[in-house]
């Protein structure tokens, strides 16, 4: 039996802790409906949406840039000027929960943190729209930029992905679907924190991380992929659904952000692994102390600013 390995940052466990106590307050999610849990999600987290840079300009708009619509949130920090570069940011939450709501001071964290552009993207949601409505239409929005970019100030020769969990699963697929038209160079740069990977999740992970009490376990992990999913006997072995069965030769650079503390940190270790050895240019920070979801706790906790700056150099770097 492998011994649990919890421990946390004195700073996360109190995030931890407040979440916990939002949660409380509520019905067992498991009675509600993905409508009401998604409600329940924006209330706990609202609390951690608040403060935090300033942005020269937000600005928000519902688009169809030829899949279908798209709400989106832009994060103009003061100096990234008229022709800036930009960060697509996909937020996480198992392709079933959370917003650009719940991810707002995270985008303006990094946008302020880098000096460019942040477009948040609240794609649609599983289980109502399954595989690969959501990554289609996040494609759809990177060709349009490509195109169009100028037109809502930023350089289109300057796009990078992100995501946290699920949004950076959907930043390697949507990578892997352009690179696969031809378009590989359109995204420059891939920011990956804690991202979700594959629908496996190993006995030790569980031991470690999961179980009674964690932020997350297999169970609910996997219940993730099961709404995404509309056939996971076939889905689950495609490399766009899971990128750890992707070919990964010729993607762009990427620097994984990998909380020690997380039922997730073997898939980021292992697509590390997957990236050098193919030739991708592959930078990790593990963070000791650190949980699934720690960058929310970017106004209690140190080591969550600390790795959105990081996060924000080396987009910076990528496209400055």
């Amino acid at each position: 039996m492998v011994a649990r390995e919890m421990t946390i940052d004195p700073e996360i466990q109190h995030f931890l802790d407040e979440m916990k106590a939002g949660w409380a307050k509520h019905p067992a999610f498991g009675t509600l409906s993905f409508p009401e849990q998604r409600a329940v999600a924006e209330q706990v987290r609202a609390r951690w949406t608040e403060g935090g840079p300033i942005m020269t300009e937000t600005r928000e708009l519902c688009f169809d840039s030829g899949a279908g619509d798209l709400r989106i949130r832009m994060y103009r920090p003061e100096g990234a000027g008229t022709a800036a570069p930009a960060l697509v940011y996909l937020h996480g939450g198992g392709f079933t929960l959370f917003s650009i709501d719940t991810h707002d001071r995270l985008m303006r964290e990094y946008a302020a943190a880098g000096g460019f552009v942040v477009i948040g993207v609240d794609y649609p949601l599983s289980p109502e729209h399954k595989y690969p409505v959501a990554l289609d239409r996040i494609e759809a929005l990177i060709l349009w930029l490509k195109d169009h970019g100028a037109d809502w100030g930023i350089d289109p020769a300057r796009l990078a992905m992100g995501g946290d969990s699920a949004g950076a699963n959907l930043s390697f697929a949507t990578a892997l679907r352009l690179r696969a038209q031809g378009e590989g160079k359109l995204v420059r740069a891939i920011l990956s924190n804690y991202g979700y990977f594959s629908t496996e999740v190993s006995d030790e992970a569980e031991a470690r991380f999961g179980g009674p009490g964690s932020i997350m376990d297999r169970a609910e992990a996997q219940s993730y992929y099961a709404n995404y999913l509309g056939r996971w006997d076939i889905e689950s072995r495609d490399p766009l659904v899971c990128p750890l069965l992707a070919d990964m030769t010729g993607m762009p650079p990427v620097f994984l952000v990998i909380p020690k503390c997380d039922l997730l940190a073997e898939q980021s270790i292992a697509m590390a692994a997957l990236l050098r050895e193919q030739g991708v240019e592959t930078e990790t920070t593990i963070y000791a102390g650190a949980t699934h979801s720690f960058l929310e706790a970017m106004s209690v906790a140190q080591i969550a600013r600390n790795a959105i700056d990081d996060g924000a150099q080396f987009v910076g770097r990528r496209l400055n």
